[in-house]
C-alpha cells in the first residue's frame, strides 16, 4: 500500500512544477505528517525530492528527475478510455484506476501539455441522470463490472415482477442510460428469440438486464469465449429501438394546432412523434392537424397530451376523449369563480 503512494507522490510531483505538503496530502488521502515521512523516505532511497520551507513552499523533484514508472497496466489503460465518465468511473469502482492512468499520462507529456486534463475538464463535463432524478448506484454494479471486464460468467438471481429467476450469463457490456445501470449478455444456451420480447437476428442469444434488479451476481473462475463480433453500441441501438416500439400498443387520433404540432415532439416519443406528423394530411379550415399517434396506453397518452393543454383535442377512441372532458370539467370547476382581470 505505501509503495504504490509512493509512486502515485513521485508521478504528482513530476507531472507539476510543485505541491505543498497540503495539496499532496489531499490527492493521497494521508495527513501531511505522513507526506513528509514519504518525502524523507524518498529521498533516501535516491528520488530527489526537495522541500522548499516557508508560505509559498512545498515539494518539488530537481534535476529534471523523470520517472519510468510510466507504463500503463491493463486496467489503467482501459479505465482511461472512461475517464471523461467520472461518476461511471467510480461507480464501477475503477475510479482508483483511472487516476493512476491520468497520473502516468500527465507524468509522460511533455511540461508544455500537462495542462491538458485540466483545460478539458473545464470546458466538457458528461451529467448522465435524469434531471429531478436521485442517483443511485446499484449495490451489485461492481461486482458485475468486474465480471464484464474479465469476461467471467456469472450466476445471477434476477427480480422479474414479483417473481425471482436464475441465469447463468455471459456479461458482455455495460450500459449507462438517463442514470439507469443496464447489462448486456448472452445466456448460457439461449434458444432463438428474446425473453424480452426481441426478434431474432444476430444478436437473438443476447438479453437485457437492469442492474439494480439483480439480487445476487457469483462470477465464475473461467473465462468465456467472447463473440468478438459482438458490437455493443448498434445492440442497445437495436434493442433501445425495439423497446420504444414495443410499448406503443395502442392508437389514439387527435387534433393539434401550429402549437400543438411544435409541442407534440416534446410530449410523447419523439420518433413516433415525427412519424405520425410526417404522415398526417394538410391542416383543415381552423389550421388544425389531425394525426394518428401510437401511445403506450390511454391512461399514459392521458398523461402526456394533458401538458399540450388547449393545443390539443382527442377524436378517438372514446374512452379518451371522455377522459379529457372530465378533466376539462373539472378544471372549469376549479377555476370558475376565478377573476379574469386579477388582482
Amino acid at each position: 500500500m505505501r509503495a504504490a503512494r509512493l509512486i502515485k507522490m513521485v508521478l504528482l510531483l513530476q507531472s507539476r512544477p510543485s505541491m505543498t505538503a497540503a495539496e499532496l496530502a489531499g490527492e493521497l488521502e494521508v495527513s501531511e505528517r505522513t507526506v513528509t515521512r514519504d518525502a524523507q523516505a524518498l529521498s533516501e532511497a535516491g528520488v530527489p525530492v526537495y522541500a522548499e520551507r516557508g508560505r509559498a513552499g512545498g515539494y518539488r523533484l530537481i534535476g529534471g528527475y523523470r520517472t519510468r514508472l510510466t507504463g500503463l497496466a491493463r486496467g489503467e489503460a482501459e479505465a482511461l478510455f472512461l475517464s471523461g465518465v467520472p461518476g461511471a468511473l467510480r461507480e464501477m469502482g475503477l475510479q482508483d484506476a483511472a487516476s493512476a492512468a491520468h497520473l502516468k499520462v500527465s507524468a509522460a507529456l511533455l511540461p508544455s501539455l500537462r495542462d491538458a486534463s485540466r483545460t478539458a475538464a473545464q470546458r466538457f463535463h458528461l451529467d448522465a441522470p435524469n434531471w429531478f432524478r436521485e442517483p443511485g448506484t446499484p449495490e451489485l454494479l461492481p461486482a458485475v463490472a468486474d465480471a464484464v471486464w474479465d469476461d467471467r460468467p456469472v450466476a445471477a438471481r434476477y427480480r422479474r415482477g414479483q417473481d425471482e429467476v436464475v441465469r447463468e450469463l455471459e456479461p458482455y457490456g455495460l450500459v449507462l442510460k438517463a442514470g439507469v445501470w443496464y447489462l448486456c449478455a448472452r445466456v448460457a444456451g439461449a434458444g432463438s428469440g428474446a425473453e424480452d420480447g426481441g426478434p431474432g437476428g444476430p444478436y437473438r442469444m443476447y438479453r437485457v438486464y437492469r442492474i439494480d434488479r439483480f439480487t445476487a451476481v457469483a462470477a465464475g473462475g473461467e473465462r468465456f469465449a467472447r463473440d468478438e463480433d459482438f458490437d455493443l453500441p448498434a445492440f442497445w441501438a437495436e434493442r433501445a429501438e425495439q423497446f420504444a416500439r414495443s410499448i406503443l400498443r395502442s392508437e389514439v387520433v387527435v387534433r393539434l394546432s401550429e402549437r400543438g404540432v411544435r409541442a407534440l415532439p416534446y410530449a410523447v416519443d419523439a420518433t413516433s412523434a415525427r412519424e405520425a406528423l410526417s404522415a398526417a394530411g394538410a391542416p383543415d379550415a381552423d389550421g388544425w392537424v389531425t394525426v394518428t399517434l401510437p401511445v403506450e396506453s390511454e391512461e399514459v397518452a392521458h398523461t402526456q397530451l394533458t401538458g399540450l393543454g388547449p393545443e390539443v383535442e382527442v377524436l378517438a377512441p372514446g374512452g379518451l376523449r371522455e377522459r379529457f372532458a372530465r378533466s376539462a370539467r373539472r378544471l372549469a370547476g376549479l377555476y370558475a369563480d376565478a377573476d379574469p382581470v386579477g388582482t
